[in-house]
């Protein structure tokens, strides 16, 4: 059992969660607009969600499954939101998700926090492609997608049912060399 690696941003520290980390957690998931924003976040948010979630990150890390990082503040530690990264080594491909807590929307951290993990995802994990995607009514999610270099690659019309109503998901990617001209450009 290895640990998840720790990723260090001028402002962040992109971390594994503790059970220590469920009440903030909880706190943060609890506001509807995050729910709203993410397919598979209840509202209301379950007592005990927090911890049991938590629970199950070691072992998808240790398998290869998921990588789930808590986006915490560097002078202070306190937890703003959650990304992940899915890799799929067969394909060398993964899947970005996140989620912020609304206290910290449109204050540029989950685009420190996305750049953070494509480097790590084309760096360290040797992917060729990531993508990500959201519902075509949250367009601030496309906005962090664009601003790391993804491209948008097509809309899948009605294609989820979140709280049984269908919704378009937006699709975006970006390739390994592209992800490295974009850092010779830095």
């Amino acid at each position: 059992m290895t640990a998840c690696p720790e990723l260090r941003t001028p402002r962040l520290v992109l971390r594994s969660l503790t059970v220590a980390d469920a009440p903030a957690i909880h706190a943060l998931v609890s506001a509807y607009e995050v729910a709203l924003n993410t397919l598979s976040i209840p509202h209301p948010y379950p007592e005990g969600a927090a911890e049991a979630w938590i629970s199950t990150h070691q072992d998808d890390y240790d398998v290869g499954r998921e990588i789930t990082w808590g986006i915490t503040a560097r002078e202070d530690g306190r937890v703003m939101g959650v990304i992940s990264l899915r890799p799929v080594k067969a394909h060398r491909h993964g899947e970005m998700g996140y989620w912020l807590g609304v206290p910290y929307w449109n204050q540029g951290y989950m685009t420190e926090a996305a750049r953070a993990v494509l480097d790590y995802a084309f760096g360290q994990v040797g992917l060729d492609r990531v993508y990500a995607t959201h519902f075509a009514r949250n367009p601030a999610s496309g906005r962090v997608m664009q601003k790391i270099g993804m491209n948008r690659e097509g809309c899948l019309r009605q294609h989820v049912l979140r709280w049984g109503v269908p919704r378009d998901l937006v699709y975006y990617g970006i390739l390994r060399d592209e992800w490295a001209a974009q850092r010779e450009g830095d």
